[in-house]
């Protein structure tokens, strides 16, 4: 590891102007749990990190906090893992939130690790993870998991890279229609968290699409309708830390006996979160029973196109939709 200057600034103008004027020698550091990783690995070398949690007045306060608004939350970016899985009060309409930060991890970095870092941690293929591989992440002419060892990597999206999205919160957020605040200090713009994500073919050295110097202060959950509920579900090849094999998260109305307002969206199992409009359609509007969820999640992998070692991933992604559905509803699973 290398040796850098912990930068600790009052304003968050200030501390974006610093990273933007020498964005390839300067970070922010927020929780740190990925960024200490890179550093070790010697996967990055900046000079300086500029301290996040060092950002005080009224925004560094919504940052740091969970607010109440116009009937959805606001989450702030530095809120911890942890504080998110305690949440109570964000209720059943937002579990899905509630249970995925409660899966990441162990409890020691879920009680560092924040909302923010998570969104934007760097992928965990062991290709781009490897200091002496140039692979096409690190500006390098191939993906090495087309052809390696990719029992890990995507079966949706994939191409040219094929890395799965390492974040536990993106799904749920994408499944509940979230929008990122981002700011310089002395500008704001919000986007639709679907529109965070870059896609391989986009630009297949970054995974997200804030410019230099912008900051997620929080993300934003609009108000839920009436009735709905959500979860999340995951497969891990062992229970303590490890990485989800799949992921899904769903989110619905239920009222009168029918689904509505259904959102499905799939984690590491594509290099962005992944929705399903496909499963979407099939559930919409439906009463709810076995044979529909059945439908739903063999339409969520239709697309699907499994490398020579994960297409385990197909039935897996497929079995967990199906158990977040059913437990969604309450409808009991088959025997």
């Amino acid at each position: 590891m290398n040796r850098f200057t912990l930068v600790r600034l009052p304003t968050l103008e200030a501390a974006s102007l610093r990273v933007a004027k020498a964005p390839q020698t300067r970070r922010f550091r927020a929780g740190g749990i990925d960024l200490l990783d890179q550093l070790k690995e010697g996967l990055d070398a900046p000079d300086e990190l500029v301290e996040l949690r060092a950002v005080g007045g009224e925004i560094g306060e919504a940052m740091r906090g969970i607010r109440e608004q116009s009937g959805g939350w606001s989450l702030g970016s530095l809120v911890t893992l942890a504080q998110l899985a305690e949440f109570e009060d964000i209720g059943v309409a937002f579990a899905a939130l509630r249970e995925a930060a409660g899966s990441a991890a162990t409890p020691g970095i879920r009680n560092a690790a924040t909302l923010g870092g998570n969104l934007l941690q760097r992928p965990r293929c062991w290709y781009y993870r490897h200091v002496d591989l140039e692979c096409l992440k690190k500006g390098g002419s191939q993906c090495f998991a087309l052809t390696g060892d990719n029992r890990y990597h995507a079966i949706l999206g994939g191409g040219p890279s094929f890395i799965v999205h390492p974040s536990t919160l993106a799904a749920a957020l994408v499944a509940h229609d979230a929008t990122v605040v981002v700011s310089t200090g002395a500008a704001e713009r919000r986007i639709p968290i679907a529109e965070l994500f870059v896609l391989p073919t986009v630009d297949p050295l970054r995974e997200h699409a804030l410019k230099p110097g912008e900051i997620i202060v929080a993300i934003e959950v609009p108000k839920p309708g009436a009735d709905q509920r959500s979860t999340y579900a995951a497969v891990k090849e062992k229970a303590s830390h490890d990485w989800p094999l799949g992921e899904v998260a769903v989110r619905a109305r239920l009222a009168g006996g029918k689904m509505s307002d259904v959102r499905v969206a799939l984690g590491h199992v594509a290099p962005i979160p992944w929705r399903a409009p496909a499963a979407e359609a099939v559930l919409e509007g439906q009463a709810p029973s076995a044979e529909l969820f059945a439908k739903a999640a063999a339409a969520a992998v239709a697309k699907a196109k499994p490398l020579e070692h994960n297409g385990y991933k197909i039935p897996l992604v497929a079995g967990l939709l199906r158990e977040a559905l059913h437990r969604l509803t309450a409808v009991p699973l088959p025997e």
